[in-house]
């Protein structure tokens, strides 16, 4: 069993998992889940590269087979388990009085032993079947990262999660334009450029973040750099300026009629129009 509090069901977290799961007891030959997102393709129009999602590029590096369930029967021994920690699992957690994520996890390790030598039965063959993981931290944290390829444009540039990114120019990215190369986002925020494993030097721009004023842009690259600009101004929607009036005292008070005349210069230019009362011909 290997249980752990995230904030959401994502591969990473996942990654997180399967980490601890190897320290503890090396690699399985399988594992058996779910048809959740995480584990297998759930649309045939979103199949790409190797037609398996990240977690199963994972297990494949690490020579894991994974096996989706398709009975009834095989997921119900799943759920019987998560019935039973949604149960007496909070209830531990309120009694020791834990009410944050770091603190259930330091929690867990104590939980997991406690539930293991009450619940655990005897495998009728008590063989071990996992191996050796035989993988360094460092491979193991290229493997258990996010990968995909980037296409390389002619200024050097791709995109990344809403991201500008621009190749630092070099004798080896001079040749990358029109090539593909790999992008690598491990959990803690960090992302890598790799090309044949060759880390590839970087400059990432946000396209929501306006350009300062004061940037200093090198002149070979200046184009791109005013083209980026161009359609961050054509994204953005256009300022909103209120046209006010200049106030004019000599300009009379009231409505005004359609020909241009106040109500009011109408109403004395009658009346002067008529003769005072008491007045002959």
């Amino acid at each position: 069993m290997q249980l752990r509090f995230v904030a959401s069901e994502s591969a990473f977290a996942y990654f997180a998992a399967l980490a601890g799961y190897l320290g503890d007891h090396g690699r399985p030959i399988a594992f058996y889940s779910d048809k959740h997102s995480v584990f297998r393709i759930t649309r045939a129009e979103a199949r790409h590269g190797q037609g398996m999602t990240q977690f199963g590029r994972a297990l494949a590096e690490l020579n894991i087979e994974i096996l989706c369930a398709n009975s009834s029967q095989a997921k119900g021994r799943v759920e019987r388990v998560n019935r039973m920690l949604q149960d007496r699992l909070v209830k531990e957690l309120r009694l020791a009085g834990i009410s944050d994520t770091d603190a259930g996890n330091a929690h867990l390790p104590g939980f997991m032993e406690r539930f293991n030598s009450q619940f655990a039965v005897a495998p009728a063959r008590p063989a071990n079947h996992h191996r050796p993981l035989e993988v360094s931290p460092e491979r193991l944290r290229e493997i258990l990262c996010h990968r995909e390829q980037r296409h390389v444009g002619h200024q050097l540039t791709l995109c990344y999660q809403r991201k500008r990114i621009m190749l630092q120019e070099t004798p080896v990215t001079r040749g990358l334009v029109g090539q593909y190369v790999d992008t690598y986002a491990f959990p803690d925020g960090s992302l890598e450029l790799r090309w044949q494993g060759m880390l590839l030097p970087y400059t990432a721009f946000d396209k929501d973040q306006r350009v300062q004023h004061a940037a200093i842009v090198e002149n070979k690259r200046l184009g791109e750099a005013l083209r980026y600009v161009q359609e961050l101004q054509a994204s953005l929607p256009p300022p909103r300026v209120k046209n006010r009036p200049e106030k004019n005292d000599d300009q009379p008070r009231g409505r005004v009629s359609r020909r241009g005349q106040s109500f009011l210069e109408k109403r004395r230019a009658s009346a002067a129009a008529q003769p005072a009362d008491g007045a002959g011909p």
